[in-house]
């Protein structure tokens, strides 16, 4: 996927005639310059993929990109040229679990973008989905004609049309990428991306490490493979970079370092994101840095729509610390919403005689919900269980927006492997007491009334 300049052979006079208005709109690509474009990397792989040390330019500190990678350009007369294609995709959104997608350069969300404030772009956005799309640079300022919303500022680029967006990135910061086309079918499909600007200056705002992804959603049916489009809130499936726990990857991270997490909202909903084992600051907005004397401390960080946050902090407290959306529906994966509450209902008898018929079936949640994590019901194919993953010390009970900062002494600096489960000190895990437990008064049961359910035991189903 490694890039280098390349000449210009077609003269660059040429390629300012064809593209004509492309400075005042997006501009559909001759023949003659579609000989020239830029390649158009593919990755297909859900883990993450190291930093693209930029090959020319202005130097800085790339960033890794959760379950995702960086797309590679080239350098042609001053210009930083990139090729994305919009296309359908199937993504691995957990061990056991693929959907089909829309996204760009075989994945979604499609690659992120970096570049330096100051930097000529041009991009060409090659269509290959069944219908027409646009891209709009979420946060970027620019002309009004390079904005992609289609009807408006430029024309739909038709199904297997390229065209060129071109502009200077005015200020550094963090952006994102999706369409302004049929909105709504294409977002809910997957169709986004990142972009991160860095500072021309590569001491401003520079940490040691700097992830980023984006928080997205799904709703697809147990068994199924295709989102339903039309779900407007009730998604099932809340991931990060479109992988849900234990399919995100940890964020491993050298102690000591200063470390900055980028996170960008193109669900429906807001998304409280909570790290534990730290307070940190928040140093980056939509609107662009938090001067230090102005950011705020926060232990959770709240992302709304069409939002990007970010946050830095300096890893000195070495552990396995839980890093997670605070909406608890939103750390779980496929459930219904209809489920009734069974705590306290004893139906085991009533189970007995259901497994005479349906031998598979299992009792849930009459004392709670934990068991989820522990058994292994049947599930059609290409779901996932509600909580899954295992951790050190048994089950850990998550899916959805969860995964690990794992911060380790010694670790080389671009070393971002999975390092294993901390082997915590001697003395400092939580531990069972095996004294006497002590009396303790507790208040009585609520006294029942004519809508309290009366559940007997035994008799089979005479009293139920």
């Amino acid at each position: 996927m490694s890039t280098g300049d390349a000449k210009d052979t077609t003269g660059r006079r040429n390629f300012l005639r064809g593209a004509g208005a492309a400075m005042l709109g997006a501009a559909a690509v001759s023949r003659v310059q579609a000989a020239s474009l830029p390649e158009a990397p593919v990755q297909t792989s859900a883990a993450t993929q190291p930093p693209l040390a930029p090959p020319n330019g202005r130097p800085y500190n790339p960033v890794v990109t959760l379950n995702g990678w960086t797309l590679p350009w080239r350098t042609r007369d001053g210009w930083k040229e990139f090729h994305l294609v919009a296309e359908p995709v199937v993504r691995e959104l957990a061990p056991g679990m693929k959907a089909n997608l829309w996204g760009y350069n075989g994945q979604s969300p499609g690659p992120t973008i970096e570049c330096v404030e100051g930097d000529k772009v041009r991009f060409f956005v090659t269509n290959k989905l069944p219908e027409h799309t646009t891209i709009h640079w979420h946060g970027i300022l620019l002309p009004s004609g390079m904005d992609g919303v289609g009807g408006l500022t430029q024309k739909q680029i038709p199904v297997g049309k390229t065209y060129v967006y071109e502009f200077v990135m005015k200020k550094s910061g963090t952006f994102m990428y999706h369409p302004h086309a049929d909105e709504m079918t294409q977002m809910a499909m997957g169709m986004m991306g990142f972009i991160v600007v860095h500072p021309k200056t590569p001491a401003f705002m520079r940490v040691d490490r700097d992830f980023v992804f984006l928080i997205n959603a799904y709703d697809v049916d147990p068994g199924a493979a295709t989102p339903k489009v039309n779900t407007m809130l009730d998604f099932n499936l809340w991931s990060w970079n479109s992988r849900v726990f234990p399919g995100i990857d940890t964020l491993a991270v050298r102690r000591n370092d200063r470390v900055r997490i980028r996170i960008a909202n193109l669900t429906m909903t807001n998304h409280p994101i909570h790290m534990h084992g730290y307070d940190f600051k928040v140093s980056c907005t939509d609107g662009g840095w938090v001067r230090p004397e102005a950011a705020w401390p926060e232990v959770t960080i709240d992302v709304p729509v069409g939002a990007m946050r970010a946050f830095d902090f300096v890893a000195d407290a070495p552990g396995d610390w839980a890093f997670h959306c605070h909406k608890s529906h939103h750390t779980m994966n496929a459930m219904g919403h209809d489920v009734p509450t069974m705590i306290g209902v004893d139906h085991r008898g009533v189970a007995r005689q259901v497994m005479n018929l349906v031998p598979d079936y299992m009792v849930m949640g009459e004392r709670g919900m934990a068991d989820m994590g522990e058994m292994e019901m049947p599930l059609p194919d290409n779901t996932l269980p509600m909580m899954t993953g295992a951790g050190p010390f048994g089950p850990i009970e998550m899916g959805g927006m969860f995964t690990v900062v794992k911060v380790r002494e010694g670790l080389a600096a671009n070393d971002y492997k999975d390092p294993g489960w901390y082997k915590h000190p001697p003395g400092t895990v939580a531990y069972e007491w095996t004294g006497e437990l002590p009396k303790v008064a507790r208040a009585d049961a609520p006294k029942a009334d004519a809508k309290t359910l009366d559940v007997k035991k035994g008799g089979g189903h005479a009293h139920h």
